[in-house]
């Protein structure tokens, strides 16, 4: 007889379905599709250091300002790599037997942008041991965040804290790994200021779905567009301020960091109803410490 949902086996978690009590693994088939996920988007990097192809000049007009866009096929694959991680990680909660009909929309956000970051960031490094490392260090971030978000699909799993610390800690690591990597590829202020606007943005948005929702039974989801917006601009103004000041590629990062990750934790500890003067002394502290930070480097 087997009326329960969960039984726990020896070597790996067993789920039964809800009907017919039939025992579906979950353990090894999530490993093999991460590994072919992960493996499939680092080919697709890797595939930018051996095809070379001539850039496009894209010139656009706003507001009589020309604008232009040097493209070239390594650039629409970043961008098919982060469309393919958002398909795989469909794809690879499928394996889930938690999951719900239509839940995989949250879990794709940080995956992309992460797909993104990876992608940007190896299309500046020079070639050799630093764009391996690069590559390397990439490639686990990937394992990472896709292990973390099939983790946090259940919040019964005894993984569940620590998977979703690590995705709130992954989501601005890569805030901060994309503002340092365009500072230091001296990237203009047009493509600047809306790249840092969406990742601050996903990120926020993301972290506070995680830290409002323990998906209790009969209660709807919180998603806090409005905070996360806010996050996004205040970051994309302080982005534009500094520009043109002659800040190195890690003060710039950090100096940016503080703002987005403080306003988050404040948006989260006031949506949980904690009295303001309470929920503004973690963020006042992270604040605090990433501009300390930003001062001590040089």
């Amino acid at each position: 007889m087997v009326p329960q949902r969960y039984q726990i086996d020896a070597s790996d978690t067993v789920r039964a379905a809800n009907t017919g009590g039939t025992p579906v693994r979950d353990g090894n088939e999530c490993y093999a599709r991460v590994s072919v996920l992960t493996a499939t988007v680092l080919l697709a990097f890797a595939l930018t250091r051996v095809i070379h192809t001539p850039y496009y000049a894209l010139n656009l007009s706003l507001a009589g300002i020309a604008l232009i866009f040097n493209v070239n096929l390594n650039t629409a694959i970043a961008i098919l790599a982060a469309g393919l991680s958002a398909t795989g990680v469909a794809w690879l909660l499928r394996a889930h037997p938690s999951l719900e009909p239509g839940e995989t929309l949250e879990h794709w956000l940080l995956p992309m942008l992460t797909t993104l970051v990876v992608g940007v960031t190896l299309y500046t490094l020079p070639s050799g041991f630093t764009w391996w490392a690069g590559f390397g260090i990439g490639g686990v971030l990937l394992v990472v965040v896709f292990l973390a978000e099939y983790v946090v699909v259940d919040p019964a799993d005894t993984r569940y804290p620590f998977a979703t610390a690590a995705l709130t800690a992954l989501s601005f690591a890569i805030y901060l790994i994309l503002a340092v990597t365009l500072r230091s590829a001296g990237v203009r202020l047009f493509l600047l200021a809306p790249a840092l606007f969406l990742a601050g943005g996903l990120a926020a948005l993301r972290t506070l779905h995680l830290r409002l929702n323990p998906r209790t039974a009969g209660v709807n989801e919180r998603w806090e567009f409005g905070w996360a917006l806010g996050v996004a601009l205040v970051g994309a103004q302080l982005a534009a301020a500094l520009h043109y000041w002659p800040l190195t590629p890690v003060r710039f990062g950090l100096i940016l960091l503080g703002p987005a990750y403080a306003l988050t934790g404040l948006a989260a500890s006031m949506a949980e109803g904690n009295p303001f003067r309470r929920a503004f002394v973690e963020p006042a502290v992270m604040l605090g410490l990433l501009w300390g930070l930003a001062i001590w480097f040089r």
